[in-house]
């Protein structure tokens, strides 16, 4: 069993600091860590992001990192699980690990009545037919560096979702985002934090 860990409210540039420090640091026999955030107001540029995805940031800082994808918004209301994971070590590769997380939390959403969540091809993340379209009610973004992930998913779960609106989220223009309050399945965010943790494990376990 992987350790859970809890940090909010939580800066994302401190985490993001925290993050890279222990992947830098771990060696052969350093443990897993699954890391339970809920962050304040930012936006995080991928590794290739494009700012012209921004379209009015406003009073929302902006935050270029390492991890995959383009722009995402990070917010309270919303449960990030980061996965410090050593996936060489588990035998896995990167297009498995990311189908685990996919599933860890499509998992998660059905525990909670959402049941019709489903991966999108060629598009990172967990989506929820709303009104008639796909909707994005989580996303997945990750570094690897020498077998050893960091970064990981966010699901939204009770948040103002106003901050979408100023993006094209994960670059996609247009595409609308949900979380699951909208869904009709609002929930304390600890519950869903740690039964998320709960089916990466099993996820990793297999």
């Amino acid at each position: 069993m992987i350790e859970c860990k809890t940090l909010r409210p939580a800066d994302y540039l401190e985490i993001l600091q925290r993050m890279r420090q222990f992947s830098e640091s771990r060696g052969a026999a350093t443990p897993d860590a699954l890391w339970q955030v809920e962050h304040c107001p930012v936006f995080t540029l991928g590794q290739a992001g494009q700012e012209r995805h921004i379209l009015d940031a406003g009073d929302i800082p902006i935050v270029r990192t390492e991890r995959g994808g383009q722009v995402t918004y990070h917010g309270p209301g919303q449960v990030v699980v980061y996965t410090l994971i050593d996936i060489r070590r588990r035998g896995l590769f990167v297009k498995d690990f990311v189908c685990r997380l996919e599933q860890a939390l499509i998992d998660t959403l059905s525990d909670y009545g959402i049941t019709q969540a489903q991966r999108k091809s060629n598009a990172p993340g967990v989506y929820v037919a709303y009104q008639g379209e796909l909707a994005k009610i989580a996303a997945l973004g990750l570094k690897v560096s020498r077998g050893k992930t960091y970064h990981g998913v966010a699901l939204n779960l009770q948040m103002n979702l106003e901050p979408f609106s100023r993006i094209n989220p994960c670059g996609y223009p247009g595409l609308r985002t949900v979380d699951m309050a909208t869904m009709g399945r609002a929930q304390d965010w600890q519950q869903v934090a740690d039964r998320l943790c709960h089916r990466v494990n099993e996820q990793l376990t297999k």
